[in-house]
């Protein structure tokens, strides 16, 4: 299998994360393609895995990438926080990775609208197998029927939009005649909402609020700020977690549950600042530009 995302801060999570004994377990708790649990399957002979992901299209892709060593591996279909908080008593991981971001298989192949540069479905939910259910659940339901102060407040805390209030009104204002069923037809709208100045920076003026909208749709940062407590807990002794983030809003949650966990005294702080990708790795890798990895141990008992 080919893979299309390329996994970030490698050399660095293999050096905060790698086992320090044999027959060790560790838990990929955003499996994705599976990039990263390769690394440490085929580094460390004596680590056995279990990886995570929301996404049965993800999980079939790390299948076929881990197969040579499926003996060693099990793939569960669940989200990271809702394994956490209902794992087995019994299951004690030596070290835990959570690379928070989204794969770029879903901004180029997975077609569910994720890309403001493809005219696909609005969709944005990672567990898209999942049947829907009463409550709004797609970035096109967010769009479509929240009001407009709402989803400026949603656009601005989410994806620290200073135009929040302008690009909601013009959504409003579109969706009125021509509800919102597309990614392109909204990244127009977008586009067309801001100055001239703000469509030329680097960032495309859509880049936020769809970021913003996939953050609400699948409450991403609820589900990191449940799931970095449970994990810690889950830790054997001397275990490590260590976290990838991409945005500020995720850094902050987890650079705060770290914190907190250190204050206890139970656990230590590996990285007192986030660690970065080189200079080589971000020219290599574009993706890696915003990474922050941060890690922590449990203290031996």
């Amino acid at each position: 299998m080919e893979s299309v995302h390329q996994s970030v801060l490698v050399r660095e999570v293999l050096e905060f994360l790698a086992p320090d004994g044999s027959d060790q377990l560790l838990i990929d708790a955003t499996v994705g393609e599976g990039g990263h649990s390769a690394c440490f399957l085929q580094r460390f002979p004596g680590i056995r895995v279990i990886g995570i992901d929301a996404d049965q299209t993800m999980l079939e892709r790390a299948r076929q990438r881990l197969v040579e060593f499926e003996e060693r591996v099990e793939l569960v279909h669940e989200w990271f926080d809702a394994y956490f908080g209902t794992a087995p008593t019994a299951v004690h991981p030596n070290r835990i990775l959570m690379d928070l971001g989204v794969s770029m298989y879903h901004f180029t192949k997975a077609g569910r609208g994720f890309s403001f540069r493809e005219d696909e479905p609005l969709d944005m939910r990672l567990d898209a197998d999942r049947p829907l259910g009463d409550r709004t659940e797609t970035a096109a339901d967010l769009v479509n029927t929240l009001r407009e102060s709402d989803l400026a407040d949603l656009i601005y805390q989410f994806g620290e939009e200073r135009l929040s209030r302008r690009i909601a009104a013009a959504i409003c204002r579109e969706r009125g005649a021509r509800p919102f069923r597309t990614a392109a037809q909204l990244a127009d709208i977008i586009r067309g909402a801001v100055p001239s100045s703000y469509r030329h920076s680097r960032l495309h003026p859509a880049t936020r609020t769809f970021q913003a909208l996939r953050i609400a749709v699948n409450s991403e940062l609820d589900r990191v700020q449940r799931a970095i407590p449970s994990a810690l807990k889950m830790l054997a002794p001397a275990g490590r977690l260590g976290v990838i983030s991409f945005h500020s809003l995720e850094d902050r949650i987890v650079k705060h549950s770290f914190r907190d966990a250190a204050d206890t005294g139970g656990y230590r702080l590996l990285t007192k600042k986030p660690v970065t990708a080189s200079d080589e790795e971000k020219a290599g890798n574009p993706a890696s530009r915003s990474a922050k990895f941060r890690a922590i141990e449990r203290v031996a008992s």
